[in-house]
């Protein structure tokens, strides 16, 4: 597994390469001084896992993360315990506090090497999959548990990543609405769904565009989507001027 180690203070990053030199199969692919040379390095090296400082000169890790279209699988490292319960809303692997205990590292390295192989088994079954988008028109099966359903494509309000797990948002056939939770990616979602009929409007949303019922001006430059059953759904900078691109005229 591939680890990108980004903290404003040499001897942390020092301290984390030191910790995860006893894990044989983490390869250290990067460092990273403040959030501006972690974006670049995220983008470009592409790495399993972010060893992640929250506070830094030039932004917090939250101020990253958010301007990242796709997230790696993040663990924060801090002196600070406040933030812990922000660093889970945004699916923070796991929380250290420094000084890093070893357990806690290596408690967090099993947990990474679990979500790394459910990653590959997912990736497994979507690869088996067809890969030309579905039609507006199309129907799905999708199955939740004991849970199965028959779905127009088009029925579809929304996908909102929670967790492990991808929320369907949806109508029945009588109209009645649904929520589903499918062990799959936003990403291989992405890919079957008409992009003509959805649009990514953050790292964590897919929405239908034809159920939309209203959009507002958003704080820093953002937008605030409402959809049919009533859901807020926030678009975030980066998506908000194309979003403005696709439905213009």
């Amino acid at each position: 597994m591939t680890a990108l180690i980004v903290d404003d203070e040499r001897l942390a990053r020092l301290d984390l390469r030191h910790i995860l030199s006893a894990h044989a199969d983490v390869e250290i692919i990067g460092e990273a001084a403040n959030s501006s040379e972690a974006e670049a390095q995220i983008q470009s090296l592409k790495p399993d896992i972010v060893f992640l400082d929250i506070r830094m000169p030039d932004g917090s890790g939250f101020d990253l993360l958010e301007r990242l279209e796709s997230v790696p699988i993040v663990v924060f490292t801090t002196a600070y315990d406040e933030y812990a319960l922000k660093a889970f809303e945004v699916n923070a692997l796991d929380y250290l506090l420094k000084p890093i205990a070893t357990e806690r590292m290596n408690a967090a390295l099993e947990r990474l090497r679990m979500r790394l192989r459910e990653q590959a088994e997912n990736s497994a079954q979507t690869d088996s999959s067809p890969k030309f988008p579905l039609q507006a028109d199309s129907r799905v099966f999708l199955r939740d548990g004991d849970k199965c359903l028959f779905v127009n494509v088009a029925d579809i309000l929304s996908v909102r990543v929670d967790g492990r797990y991808a929320a369907v948002k949806c109508y029945r056939e009588n109209r009645a609405l649904e929520k589903l939770l499918l062990m799959r990616s936003l990403e291989s979602l992405e890919e079957r769904l008409p992009p003509s009929l959805f649009f990514r409007a953050s790292r964590n949303d897919l929405v239908n565009l034809k159920r939309i019922t209203s959009v507002e001006a958003w704080f820093g430059g953002a937008m605030l989507l409402t959809l049919e059953d009533g859901t807020k759904v926030e678009v975030s900078r980066r998506q908000a001027q194309k979003f403005k691109e696709t439905m213009s005229l």
